[in-house]
């Protein structure tokens, strides 16, 4: 029973927020007790509400309480304190695995409040109090609990490490200060600690920095996003009304033109059938008189026939055949002819101008263009997957390997007719368009051969140079053979000085307007730079000399 009594007297005393000893217990006006930190915590934490309430009955309060202490309650906890008996300690008061355990405790340990430098200990908070009451401990530094109070020790000396070497850039003791780090740059490890903690406050200003420009870049760029959307958004809304107003006019024109061949449909067979029913009157009328004159005939009395003859009805004015002229087998048909000609029109006008409209989407570009690349690895970031088109290949040149590699052969190839293939010179296009950022190789040997760039409505046919790569201003080549290279462009030629070698790499800015062209070896070396204006999607082109081969290298 005496036990059940000391234990009522621990819960009394008790604060039901922490679960402690009361320490500067408050009462408040509901009658319950607590810490006056606790309870002053509690009730920052309600400040938003304007509504103060005990943790315990829920009871609210308006005003907030001014807290005063409990000067009894104050003096029964120093009694309790003094006999001995305080309170049990809540279950999360005691050290888990996880926890810095107090090394003082016995049986079951609690949890380490605070640890001492100096001894080397880690302290619960009943185990601490000498530290706060004897004037032996002033000098101790205490820290946030620790379990690795052990590194503080030094391994070789067992004294703890308060001086800091710089010339080894390591924690010492006082005897390593004056054995094997004799003469070298030692300072205190709190002066150490208080250049390194003033350097850290400028990394972390930098960081901070930092992190508040990032933070507007992320800003704008959320509010680029965000106009992106709307002008997107807004595009294509515009568009949709755009093709249904053609739609819709479409639909118009061809309801136009059935009701105008309906009409002349009901006009035509009306003159038609008008005809045709004076025809047929005329046919039976005939037929009649016919009829009259075949009985008059078979008459045997002359004088009778003489008598009727006179009397016969004379025929109508007859409609001559030939009068009526019928068109041959064409009726409606030139119509139809018409309507095509204007589909094959409006599909030409749309796949034209729909290469520009693809061109504006594609080079939409909100964010500054990047620096140009300066390394080989910087440029196979933008490597191009290329393909030769067999469409577009002379007929003297072999493709091979998946379409990736061209010779040039003295033997025809037996390809299809095709409007895009090249005549009369030794060229071929690749097969996909190039916009934006790219990047490919050529490895050539032989001859020579012309690395360039073309639009795709370059000539086909040879005439007076039309067709050929660098001849016109639909293209631009980069001429190579073993001795020089040059540049070529709408018949201007520029001499182009670089490390000869078998492997020529091409660089497409699209939208900025950058082509380059570099020797690759160990190293790249640029040979020849343009500074234009694209306004067609270019395709990769290839020219050849004499016994020349050449191949759209596979990068990585």
């Amino acid at each position: 029973m005496a036990q059940k009594g000391v234990q009522l007297d621990q819960e009394t005393f008790s604060c039901s927020i922490c679960l402690d000893l009361l320490k500067d217990p408050v009462t408040i006006p509901c009658g319950h007790s607590y810490c006056m930190n606790c309870i002053k915590t509690h009730w920052d934490e309600e400040e938003e509400k304007k509504l103060h309430s005990c943790p315990q009955c829920r009871q609210t309060f308006t005003p907030r309480p001014v807290l005063v202490k409990n000067t009894m309650l104050a003096d029964l906890v120093e009694q309790l304190k003094k006999t001995g008996l305080q309170a049990a300690p809540a279950d999360h008061c005691y050290a888990g695995p996880e926890d810095v355990s107090c090394d003082f405790c016995t049986g079951r340990k609690l949890k380490a409040f605070k640890s001492c430098l100096q001894c080397v200990i880690s302290f619960c908070e009943n185990h601490l109090q000498p530290h706060f009451e004897s004037p032996a401990y002033e000098k101790h530094k205490l820290v946030g609990p620790s379990n690795k109070l052990q590194e503080n020790i030094c391994s070789r000396h067992d004294e703890v490490m308060k001086i800091f070497c710089r010339t080894d850039q390591q924690c010492i003791c006082y005897l390593c200060s004056v054995e094997e780090h004799k003469g070298h740059d030692i300072v205190s490890a709190a002066a150490e600690r208080t250049e390194r903690q003033r350097e850290l406050e400028v990394s972390r200003l930098n960081i901070q920095q930092r992190i508040q420009d990032r933070e507007k870049d992320v800003k704008l760029l959320q509010q680029e996003v965000e106009n992106i959307n709307l002008s997107a958004d807004k595009a294509v809304e515009d568009n949709e009304k755009i093709f249904t107003e053609l739609i819709r006019l479409m639909e118009k024109r061809s309801s136009d033109v059935k009701q105008k061949v309906r009409s002349q449909q009901r006009t035509e067979v009306s003159r038609v059938k008008e005809l045709q029913e004076k025809l047929e009157q005329e046919i039976t009328e005939l037929k009649r008189n016919d009829a009259e004159l075949k009985k008059l005939s078979h008459t045997e009395d002359h004088n009778q026939f003489l008598h009727n003859y006179p009397s016969l009805s004379p025929l109508s004015e007859s409609t001559d055949s030939s009068s009526i002229r019928i068109r041959p087998l064409s009726y409606f048909e030139d119509v139809t002819e018409a309507v095509s000609e204007v589909r094959d029109e409006l599909q030409d006008v749309l796949r034209d101008k729909w290469t520009n409209i693809s061109l504006m989407v594609t080079e939409v570009d909100v964010l500054l263009s990047q620096p140009e690349p300066k390394t080989r690895a910087e440029f196979l970031k933008y490597s191009h997957e290329i393909t030769l088109d067999p469409n577009t290949a002379n007929t003297s040149l072999l493709l091979s390997d998946g379409n990736k590699k061209a010779t040039l052969m003295r033997e025809q190839q037996f390809y299809s007719r095709h409007p895009d293939r090249f005549t009369g010179k030794f060229q071929v296009l690749s097969r996909e368009s190039l916009t934006g950022r790219c990047y490919w190789e050529v490895e050539w040997r032989g001859g020579g051969v012309y690395v360039a760039v073309a639009y795709k409505d370059i000539s086909r046919k040879e005439n007076w140079g039309e067709n050929r790569f660098g001849w016109n201003d639909k293209s631009w080549a980069l001429r190579c053979n073993k001795i020089s290279y040059n540049f070529r462009y709408n018949r201007v030629q520029t001499p182009v000085s670089g490390a000869q070698t078998s492997r020529v790499g091409v660089y497409l800015d699209h939208s900025a307007g950058i082509l380059s062209f570099y020797s690759v070896s160990e190293t790249m070396t640029l040979l020849h730079r343009v500074q234009t204006a694209f306004t067609q999607p270019l395709y990769a082109g290839l020219r050849f000399y004499s016994g020349t081969t050449a191949e759209l290298c596979k990068v990585k």
